[in-house]
C-alpha cells in the first residue's frame, strides 16, 4: 500500500468521525372502589396570586393512575371557591416560555394522592355530624360539590351516600382541613373504562378562593402501597406561580420543602396579556406586572408533613435553565483539515521508515 493511499484513507475516516451531527439530548385525595387504588401522577399546576385581593386563582392539569374506572378526588381550600373551566392552552405556553435556551457549538473531540381505600360499615353519624352542601356544578367535564362539614366523619359518611368510596385514610386526611374550617370540593370522574396501566388524564379546572397566604395542598392519606399496586413509582409536580414578584415555597410546619425553582423572571405585558386569555381570566386579574416563578418538585409518594406556602422571595433574581447545547458540523471542516495534517505530520515520517525497513 502506498503512501498516498494511506493518507488518503486517515483524512476520510477522520473527516468521517467529526462530521456526525447529534443533538444533546395537586394534592388532592383520591376516592376509589376497594381493591382498585388509583393515586396522583405526574401533576402540573397554575397559582395565579393577587395579594392586593388575597385572592387566589388554581388551575390544574392532573393525571391518575390506577385500576378503578369510576373515581373521584376531593380538594380542599380555606374558603369557598368558584368553580370555573380553565383553558388548556396556558399550560404549553408558559412550558415554551420557560423552555431552556438552545446554543450551537462545534463537537469537540475527546477520547419529575392516592389513598389505599377499604369499604367498611360506619355506625350512623351524630345528628349533629352534617355537611352542608354549598354548590352543586357540571364543570369542565366533572360533578363537583362545595362542601362544608362538621367533622371528617360526616364527611365520609356523605361520601358514602353519593357514590364516593370512603376510608379510614380519608377521614384521617380531612379531620385537619375541616377543624379549621375549610372548605372541600368534591370532583366526579367517569372514565367509563379500565384504567389499569394507564394514566387518565382530567380538564383543566380553575378555582377560585380567598386566602391570607397563597398554598398547594401538598399533603395526601397515609395509603399502604397503592402505587405499588397500580406501578406508580415517580411523579413530577410543576408548579407555574404568578404574582407580583418572585416567590419562595415552603411547607407550613418550616420544613423545607424539596420543590426547586427552575425558572424565575418578569413578564412581559403581552405574555401577561396571553396567559390571562388561555385561563379565561378577566385583563384585571392579579396585579398589573408579572413575575413567573417555576417550581419542579421531584414529589415521593410518601405522606407529606404539611401544605405548601408561597412567600415573597427575599430577591427578584431571574432563575433560568442551563441551556441545551446543539452540536453542529458548522466548523468541522477546519477541524477535520487540521487533525488531518496532524495525521499527515505524524505517520508520514513512520510510512517512509517502515517502507525503507522493508526494502
Amino acid at each position: 500500500m502506498s503512501i498516498r493511499v494511506v493518507l488518503v484513507f486517515l483524512l476520510l475516516c477522520t473527516l468521517m468521525c467529526v462530521s456526525t451531527t447529534n443533538p444533546s439530548a395537586d394534592a388532592c385525595c383520591a376516592v376509589f372502589p376497594s381493591g382498585q387504588p388509583v393515586v396522583n401522577a405526574d401533576q402540573t399546576v397554575i397559582i395565579l396570586w393577587d395579594a392586593a385581593a388575597k385572592t387566589q386563582h388554581f388551575i390544574r392539569q392532573a393525571s391518575f393512575k390506577g385500576e378503578a374506572a369510576d373515581f373521584g378526588f376531593l380538594v380542599p381550600s380555606p374558603t369557598q371557591p368558584e368553580l370555573n373551566e380553565a383553558g388548556d392552552e396556558a399550560f404549553p405556553y408558559l412550558r415554551k416560555l420557560t423552555e431552556p435556551e438552545t446554543k450551537k457549538a462545534p463537537r469537540s473531540i475527546g477520547v419529575g394522592c392516592g389513598c389505599g381505600a377499604a369499604l367498611q360499615d360506619r355506625s350512623a353519624e351524630p345528628a349533629s355530624h352534617r355537611v352542608t352542601v354549598l354548590q352543586e356544578k357540571l364543570v369542565a367535564g366533572f360533578n363537583a360539590a362545595v362542601l362544608e362539614a362538621s367533622s371528617s366523619l360526616a364527611l365520609v359518611n356523605w361520601l358514602k351516600d353519593n357514590g364516593y368510596v370512603f376510608s379510614p385514610e380519608v377521614e384521617a386526611w380531612a379531620k385537619p382541613y375541616i377543624d379549621q374550617g375549610w372548605k372541600i370540593t368534591a370532583l366526579k370522574v367517569v372514565n367509563g373504562k379500565d384504567t389499569r396501566d394507564k394514566k387518565t388524564s382530567a380538564a383543566a379546572l380553575r378555582m377560585s378562593f380567598k386566602t391570607d397566604r397563597p398554598l398547594f395542598p401538598y399533603r395526601e392519606p397515609e395509603y399502604k402501597g397503592a402505587n405499588e399496586t397500580v406501578g406508580a413509582r415517580n411523579r413530577l409536580l410543576r408548579i407555574y406561580f404568578l404574582a407580583d414578584a418572585r416567590y419562595d415555597g415552603e411547607l407550613a410546619n418550616d420544613t423545607r420543602w424539596s420543590g426547586k425553582t427552575a425558572w424565575s423572571g418578569k413578564l412581559s405585558v403581552t405574555a401577561r396579556r396571553s396567559i390571562l386569555e388561555h385561563l379565561k381570566l378577566p385583563e384585571n386579574t392579579g396585579p398589573a406586572e408579572w413575575y413567573l416563578t417555576e417550581f419542579e418538585d421531584d414529589w415521593s409518594y410518601k405522606p407529606a408533613p404539611a401544605d405548601v406556602y408561597f412567600r415573597p422571595s427575599a430577591s427578584n433574581a431571574e432563575v433560568r435553565r442551563p441551556p441545551l447545547i446543539e452540536y453542529t458540523s458548522t466548523q468541522y471542516p477546519i477541524d477535520g483539515a487540521l487533525l488531518a495534517l496532524v495525521a499527515v505530520a505524524v505517520v508520514s515520517p513512520l510510512l517512509t521508515r517502515w517502507k525503507r525497513r522493508g526494502r
